[in-house]
């Protein structure tokens, strides 16, 4: 039981999570292709109502619900992960003709949602996007001139999407995706939109990669793929936001993923080397082991502890949400390397053989140090939120 208090409700419903994960939701993953959507997985998330969850729930809830699932199914946790990430901006900042368009689909497992910010050239400098919004003469009046939006795209009502985006999970066979495009170039971050773009719009192709990791990742190819004002999800050039927004929600329950992950690596390890026999008894008893596998629960409760704070604060509204979220990503995903590594040398040559637990955390684990910032973005954005408080700005004594 962790040192921070769930309360006898919410434990409860993690330890059913757990076992929903294990009885229905394993079974649909093993049978999924790696690398591909595993649409009937999706169906039975939304059965459970798990998916609905995502549009209902606050941080913790969500953190809790992702930590759960990835104990017993890494699978089931990162298809519901995908379709929050796509689907949040256009519950947060979509109009209600967009939400009703589209997220009952999600939330049934009928839809699949993609969220499209990272390029070749613009991974973890996410200001740096260069895929073009290319306004379109819509005639007097509707011009591509300045406008409320604050650059040369503000006025537009038409725009043509042109150029790649990469590293995009769920690509390219997601139903819709939310994309962000430059509408104002040279202007950095407050020159981007977020547009809804369905995958069926004339120009847009896709095509997989081949990742260590099992789920679905691919490219996406705007060629002059047409958006129009009723697909702009927020503000035009105001699009950073909305993929900040989204970030620092989802940020500390990519910690709750990879915490779910140390913990089943923690569990294996106790096992383990409580009946493993060498040098005339178990495992256990070696204090070379022992004190590894101290280290590993101490880390893993850590990283929980932080993850649980950084949420509690997104959900109070704390001014500190962006180095919080950062400090959690960070210290869960560096964290659950470290666990699930040392539990496979603790297993030895077995962990390492295709099917065991620990060779598929080994894969799993190594992703999320990288996606929704690497951990270098998330040492940059403490930093600079540490140096950005008030009492630094004067004179050192």
């Amino acid at each position: 039981m962790p040192a921070f208090s769930l309360g006898p409700e919410r434990s409860a419903w993690c330890a059913e999570l757990r076992a929903l994960a294990a009885d229905r939701l394993r079974p649909l993953a093993e049978k999924g292709e790696p690398g591909r959507v595993n649409r009937a997985l999706l169906t039975e998330l939304g059965r459970l109502g798990l998916l609905e969850r995502l549009f209902t729930s606050d941080a913790l809830t969500l953190c809790l619900m992702r930590e759960s699932l990835a104990h017993a199914c890494t699978e089931a946790e990162t298809a519901l992960a995908l379709q929050g990430l796509g689907a949040h901006p256009v519950h947060a900042h979509g109009t209600p003709g967009q939400r009703e368009r589209w997220l009952p689909g999600v939330a049934e497992g009928r839809l699949v949602a993609a969220f499209a910010l990272s390029e070749p050239e613009a991974g973890s400098d996410a200001a740096a996007l260069s895929l073009a919004a290319e306004p379109e003469d819509t005639g007097p009046g509707g011009g591509s001139g300045g406008g409320p939006g604050g650059g040369p795209g503000g006025g537009a009502r038409r725009w043509r999407l042109s150029g790649e985006k990469c590293w995009i999970s769920n690509a390219p066979e997601a139903d819709f995706y939310t994309v962000f495009a430059r509408t104002t170039p040279g202007a950095g971050a407050r020159g981007v939109t977020a547009f809804l773009v369905p995958a069926d719009r004339p120009g847009l192709t896709g095509s997989p990669l081949e990742m260590l990791s099992p789920h679905p990742i691919g490219t996406l190819r705007f060629d002059g793929v047409p958006v129009t004002a009723d697909d702009v999800l927020g503000e035009v050039d105001r699009g950073f936001r909305v993929a900040m927004t989204t970030l620092n929600l989802f940020r500390p329950s990519v910690g709750a993923f990879a915490v779910g992950m140390a913990q089943a690596a923690l569990d294996a390890t106790l096992a383990h080397t409580a009946r493993r026999q060498a040098f005339g008894g178990p495992l256990k008893d070696l204090q070379t082991v022992s004190h590894q596998v101290a280290e590993m629960a101490l880390r893993t409760e850590a990283a929980r502890l932080m993850v649980y704070a950084a949420a509690t604060a997104y959900d109070t509204g704390a001014p500190d949400v962006p180095q919080r979220a950062a400090m959690a990503k960070l210290l869960a995903t560096e964290t659950a390397q470290y666990v699930v590594d040392t539990a496979v040398q603790l297993h030895g040559a077995r962990a390492l053989r295709r099917g065991h637990l620990l060779e598929h955390l080994y894969r799993e684990v190594r992703a999320p140090r990288i996606y929704e910032g690497a951990s270098e973005v998330q040492r940059g954005i403490i930093a600079k939120e540490l140096y950005a408080r008030p009492h630094l700005t004067g004179e050192a004594p």
